[in-house]
């Protein structure tokens, strides 16, 4: 019997020597398993989303980024429908009517003045103290006014923006006797 496994151990060897050597089989290390639910991937991506979009939002309706966002016409545009600007949040932009504007001290600071375009007129209170300095009744200007259409089709401001001419423009009214708005003021002679 010893002569039997002896053998047998021979041929196993010998066919171990014609079969290519074979690695040792090494399993992967096993992870410990978390004591939770995996939340699944679709998941991890929707949130991102969800937060992102969330915080467009927040940008959009929370911050000045809305001002993008505003309607903006001219003063023939929205006093030839009135009704369909009410209540929203808009720029118009107009001619200012010279000797138009009055300010109020009492009760409250007040600026009002009228806008016109093409034979519209728009009045508009501007219930601030402080006007840019660049906002003058004394010369042609175009002026941009933010804020809302009210029911007695005046327009409740919360900003005046006057648009200053160009330079070149500046030079034509210059050249036809105007003054520059901020002009230097000519020294007296002494």
């Amino acid at each position: 019997m010893a002569d039997d496994e002896d053998d047998l151990a021979a041929e196993i060897r010998a066919s171990d020597d014609d079969a290519p050597a074979a690695s040792p089989r090494v399993d992967p290390p096993k992870r410990p398993k978390s004591p939770g639910r995996r939340v699944p991937g679709w998941l991890k991506v929707a949130l991102v989303f969800a937060v992102l979009g969330v915080g467009v939002i927040f940008l959009l309706w929370g911050t000045e980024a809305s001002d993008a966002f505003v309607y903006s016409k001219l003063v023939n545009e929205v006093m030839e429908d009135p009704d369909r600007y009410r209540g929203r949040e808009l720029r118009v932009e107009g001619q200012l009517r010279q000797g138009s504007v009055i300010f109020e001290a009492e009760p409250a600071c007040e600026h009002r003045f009228v806008l016109e375009r093409e034979g519209h007129e728009l009045p508009v209170r501007f219930p601030r103290c402080v006007v840019p300095d660049t906002f003058r009744d004394d010369m042609p200007m175009d002026v941009v006014v933010q804020g809302q259409l009210q029911a007695d089709d005046t327009f409740l401001a919360n900003e005046v923006i006057p648009r200053c001419p160009s330079k070149y423009e500046m030079r034509e009214r210059q050249q036809d006797g105007e003054e520059m708005p901020h002009a230097a003021v000519p020294s007296e002679p002494t």
